[in-house]
């Protein structure tokens, strides 16, 4: 008996899920090219992407007039279409596309082929969601990649999109815009109805970038952010040098003002990253801390947005030395001795709190945002005062990072670090 029952209570749950991808009317989404550039036009409408990559925190993005939100892969998507759709978000749907960097074989057609009619199966699950905005083949399928029959695979994707679901754009979302990748999409991708790329350090200079590869159709960026850890600064002992919270907010705002906002061949945006993650640190590419305290990025993005700053805005860093240097001096310490680490953070009106970290460089380094590891902290070493703190430098030799975060006590931060090495300086 009970076991009836849970049967007809599955079937039943079956034949909802059929009914509402039955009556589920997709919303129209399509590109119109103009005098001046290109528009992406949603239920025919004007539609401009005001976009986050990551599904976390998705009430925020909305609250500070995102209107849109970015995937890697349709994990968890129809939740992440359900919530989008109830706070009147879209969602770029990433499609997870076998990269040849992970050892995906392009030359075995038999394994392309099976990844496209998997595809196929998740196209047609979510095409007539009305939070579905467009689908996003793969994620930087250019990088370390040697076989143009990746881009083959792509086109044919896209064409199975176009069939299955002719409501949505179809995108790839490349690493760069490196002339010769772009090339070899316009010859072996006519199917794809824009581009996406996927730029840091070098945001400002994609417009001009864009039309020297030949590019005649639009674009969106699907992510950009700080300056990346491969264009920074690097110490002698390989390091890379982070932009504080504070830094990276004027950064994010400058180059999205000369870029982003102003080209007509643009569509739209993909802020990196609605959330947070390791790599290279726990603090670089995320908006966000491990505790979910904003950073001034969100204040920015807030304004770039709405054209408002938020009543509440995060601390601002404007300084932080180790020993009387600033990072860019790359700092070596003597093991066990002591150090002194002075900070000057701004905040309005409201009660300043410190707290400090200290960890090991990061050895567990990934390329392309593959998952990496966080270090263990080391605890016991740092003593905070009212200039900001003490340091006992580790006794081992190596490489060391000192985190700082400071809460204004209403869920905004300001965040920094200073890499430093204890052991004898190189010879010149």
């Amino acid at each position: 008996m009970k076991g009836s029952l849970l049967f007809k209570f599955a079937a039943t749950c079956l034949l909802l899920t059929v009914a509402w991808q039955v009556k589920a009317q997709p919303v129209k989404v399509e590109i119109v090219k103009n005098d001046s550039g290109f528009v992406l036009m949603r239920d025919h409408k004007p539609y401009f992407i005001k976009g986050a990559g990551g599904t976390r925190y998705m009430d925020r993005l909305a609250k500070y007039g995102g209107n849109s939100l970015r995937t890697w892969s349709t994990s968890n998507a129809g939740q992440d279409l359900d919530k989008a759709d109830k706070l009147g978000l879209t969602v770029t749907m990433g499609l997870d596309v076998a990269r040849e960097r992970h050892g995906f074989n392009y030359d075995d057609t038999a394994a392309v082929r099976k990844q496209l009619e998997k595809l196929r199966q998740e196209v047609i699950k979510y095409r007539n969601h009305p939070a579905l905005l467009m689908w996003g083949i793969g994620n930087e399928l250019n990088l370390s990649y040697k076989n143009p029959k990746v881009w083959d695979a792509v086109n044919d994707i896209a064409k199975m999109i176009h069939e299955e679901d002719p409501d949505h754009p179809v995108t790839t979302m490349l690493a760069g815009v490196n002339p010769e990748v772009v090339k070899q999409v316009i010859a072996r991708c006519p199917d794809l109805d824009l581009l996406a790329v996927q730029v840091y350090g070098g945001l400002a200079k994609v417009p001009q970038q864009i039309i020297n590869t030949g590019w005649k159709k639009a674009y969106i960026v699907t992510e950009w952010g700080p300056t990346g850890h491969w264009e920074s600064i690097i110490t002698p002992w390989k390091a890379a040098i982070e932009e504080t919270s504070s830094e990276k907010a004027e950064v994010y705002r400058k180059r999205y003002e000369a870029s982003v906002k102003i080209d007509k061949s643009c569509l739209g945006s993909y802020v990196f990253l609605w959330g947070q993650k390791q790599e290279r640190t726990p603090t670089w590419y995320g908006l966000f801390t491990e505790a979910g305290e904003e950073s001034e990025v969100i204040d920015v993005m807030q304004y770039l947005w709405t054209g408002k700053w938020p009543d509440n805005p995060a601390p601002h860093l404007d300084s932080l030395t180790l020993d009387g240097k600033r990072a860019t001096s790359f700092i070596y310490l003597q093991p066990g001795k002591t150090y002194p680490v002075h900070t000057y953070v701004k905040g309005q009106g409201h009660h300043l709190t410190a707290r400090w970290e200290l960890l090991p460089e990061s050895t567990d380094l990934k390329e392309g945002g593959d998952r990496e590891s966080r270090p263990q902290a080391i605890p016991g070493l740092v003593k905070a005062n009212q200039a900001g703190c003490t340091l006992k430098a580790p006794e081992k030799t190596g490489a060391y990072r000192l985190f700082l975060y400071v809460s204004n006590g209403r869920n905004k931060v300001a965040t920094g670090n200073i890499p430093f090495f204890v052991g004898t300086p190189p010879q010149k």
